[in-house]
């Protein structure tokens, strides 16, 4: 088969406010494909927040095809116009059966859907969208979605809403989540996950219709029904603050693991959404996951060196997953003793800026306390 007559490549959007669970759809997605045709290759188009590429590490440690970062901007505003490089990219190295598209917690699906639309038609059929996939956290939903004109949008325009994390919200806040996204006055199908797990099928096998057949005028009314105009549209990453951390010291430093503790437990919720950072720790620390009946993955023979691990903290939860040393690190974090990235709810960053740099929540363990850097993103 000729490259003219390659069948065009499907394209799924993935959405979601801030720590719902979209990499660990994404990432439960993968065995699945597998076992159904050990050669089929996924490739994931991953825009984070800040300056720091954690997700996708993820996801170069399990299995994806290839893995391609837009850093520190919002894929459907300042970085829409590196869409087309990305995915060009991918389809030359890959040659992918499927790109995921993994926005950031800030995106509209909407401005998205018509770039992806628009490529299409340019690149002469190379791409169809396939359809948009919103994640919906039913545990954190009720204090987000009252607050977040984005989380209102990401539900409202979508082919499938996927409701995670609602096992331990119970089947009461369950069905409060199900009404709110009721007043949305959006007929859109759902499905509850397994802990983070939908059968490919489902998420492969929606109705993209709404997503294909989408156009300017059609994206204007529904900003218009929402009340709001452009002004707006573009303003939209200003419902979250970022602030960039490093902690610099000699080579063979690493990170106090029970100051760090303290500081996951201690971060309140509603004022920090997300926190993801790449870090190394000694061999000999005691890392544990918010939930304590998971224990931390332990290399084989790490006892006795410093280990390099990502955290992922959402909401008061987190967990530390050591980076593959098959997986080449991303040159955000390359060497860096810890490289972080907090998102927090608007008008907190500069009280937390000033709480990290007054010490004593991020330090390297012994007598060097290190050199912390703390910069405001966005």
């Amino acid at each position: 088969m000729t490259a003219d007559t390659q069948p065009p490549i499907p394209i799924t959007i993935i959405t979601g406010f801030l720590g719902s669970g979209k990499t660990t759809l994404i990432l439960n997605l993968l065995p699945q494909l597998r076992a159904a045709n050990p050669s089929y290759k996924l490739a994931l188009l991953k825009n984070e927040f800040g300056d720091l590429a954690v997700d996708s590490q993820l996801a170069s440690s399990s299995a994806i095809a290839g893995v391609s970062e837009l850093l520190n901007g919002c894929i459907c505003c300042n970085l829409v116009g590196q869409l087309s490089v990305a995915l060009a990219e991918l389809q030359e190295t890959v040659r992918p059966d499927r790109i995921v598209i993994e926005t950031s917690g800030s995106a509209f699906p909407a401005t998205l859907a018509l770039e992806v639309n628009r490529l299409a038609r340019e690149t002469g059929g190379k791409y169809v969208l396939d359809g948009v996939v919103s994640v919906i956290d039913v545990e954190n939903w009720k204090g987000y979605e009252d607050t977040s004109y984005t989380a209102r949008i990401q539900a409202r325009y979508t082919d499938l809403i996927v409701f995670n994390k609602w096992e331990g919200a119970g089947e009461r806040r369950f069905d409060e989540c199900l009404d709110r996204v009721g007043d949305l006055e959006v007929d859109t199908a759902w499905v509850k996950s397994n802990k983070g797990w939908v059968g490919m099928d489902v998420v492969f096998g929606v109705d993209g219709g709404l997503a294909q057949g989408l156009t300017e005028e059609d994206a204007h009314v529904h900003d218009d029904k929402c009340g709001h105009g452009e002004e707006h549209k573009h303003d939209h990453q200003t419902e979250v603050e970022v602030l960039s951390i490093e902690l610099k010291g000699k080579k063979e430093a690493t990170v106090d693991v029970e100051r760090l503790l303290a500081f996951l437990r201690n971060t309140s919720k509603e004022e920090v959404y997300r926190i993801k950072a790449v870090l190394a720790v000694s061999g000999k620390a005691e890392l544990k996951n918010s939930d304590e009946d998971t224990p931390v993955s332990r290399p084989a023979g790490s006892e006795d060196k410093a280990t390099r691990y990502i955290l992922n903290w959402a909401f008061g939860r987190w967990t530390f997953t050591p980076v593959a040393t098959e997986v080449k690190e991303h040159e955000s974090s390359s060497e860096a003793i810890l490289r972080m990235t907090m998102i927090l709810a608007r008008y907190e960053s500069t009280k937390w800026k000033k709480k990290l740099e007054a010490g004593g929540l991020v330090e390297l363990e012994g007598e060097e306390k290190g050199e912390l850097s703390v910069t405001k993103v966005n």
